[in-house]
């Protein structure tokens, strides 16, 4: 029996070979040296000279990783809010059978096959006080000086549009399609039960939603963690520090001020944060639903 198990399962094992080793090595394997780079003297090149958790504090104490970590709560929360509440309501927008659906559907996601180094580029021209929204004001007469690129609060907004921008997409096609799996007789129902739409959609269907809004969350949480294309092409990180993110800062102490032991405590750090936010959500969202049906 044993035997016949092992031979029915053999060549899925031998499938799934190549791509395990991959993960393992690859992506383990350099998360485990980063790790290990963290507590040693590294400067310019990595060195197996212990230093003990130096690295971390220093890193706690550099300004600015401090206001890395702050702007990017802030870039993270407003992001992930902005992406969910626009992507919702384009979905629902979309659902009520409108014509040219498709074409919709195409526009609205258009902006997630764009890099973001293309989507910083883009906004950078619109937010610039010479070419975009500011001097089509003047060419109006109106008087307009807000600099939006050029304060901290309103370089975090601009950065916030534009990735809201390009992120909402990816978020009204996968609740699109959780729309289209709810059955349609609840909202009658509750038409004749004269429920108000709203409430209905807001106690009704969004729980529905919950798979694609986890696995929404999950994604555009990535994307903040890995926050670094836009700001580099929009503000670089300015005016003086007030954009930096975590990411821009793990890979200017990397490739331009040559301090890898610092780079990878910071790199380390996100890592912590990341797993200490998913996966508890994760282990709830699925593995204990999936254990709990299995009994």
């Amino acid at each position: 029996m044993q035997s016949k198990r092992i031979s029915r399962h053999l060549p899925s094992f031998v499938a799934m070979l190549p791509t395990t080793l991959f993960v393992v090595i690859i992506y383990l394997g350099c998360m485990a040296w980063t790790v290990a780079i963290s507590f040693t003297t590294s400067k310019v090149l990595p060195v197996a000279r212990w230093a003990g958790a130096t690295q971390y504090e220093r890193l706690l104490a550099t300004e600015r990783w401090t206001v890395s970590v702050h702007n990017i709560l802030i870039y993270g929360a407003c992001y992930i809010l902005g992406c969910l509440l626009l992507g919702f309501l384009t979905a629902v927008a979309i659902d009520q059978k409108v014509r040219f659906e498709n074409t919709l559907r195409t526009i609205y996601l258009f902006p997630y096959a764009l890099s973001f180094i293309v989507t910083g580029a883009v906004w950078q021209w619109i937010f610039d006080p010479q070419l975009g929204i500011e001097a089509a004001l003047r060419g109006l007469g109106l008087e307009s000086h807000i600099g939006i690129l050029s304060s901290p609060g309103t370089a975090i907004a601009a950065l916030v549009i534009a990735a809201v921008w390009q992120g909402a997409g990816l978020v009204m096609v996968m609740l699109l399609a959780g729309l289209r799996s709810v059955d349609g007789e609840i909202l009658k129902a509750a038409r004749v039960d004269g429920i108000p739409i709203w409430r209905a959609y807001v106690s009704i269907i969004l729980p529905e939603l919950r798979p694609m809004i986890v696995t929404s969350v999950v994604l555009l949480a990535i994307a903040v963690v890995k926050a670094y294309d836009l700001i580099v092409s929009m503000t670089q990180g300015g005016p003086g520090i007030g954009t930096e993110m975590p990411a821009k800062f793990v890979m200017d102490h990397l490739f331009e001020r040559g301090n890898i032991g610092l780079a990878t405590a910071a790199a380390t750090l996100m890592l912590l944060a990341v797993l200490a936010v998913l996966v508890p959500w994760l282990h709830l969202e699925y593995f204990r639903k999936a254990k709990g049906g299995a009994r």
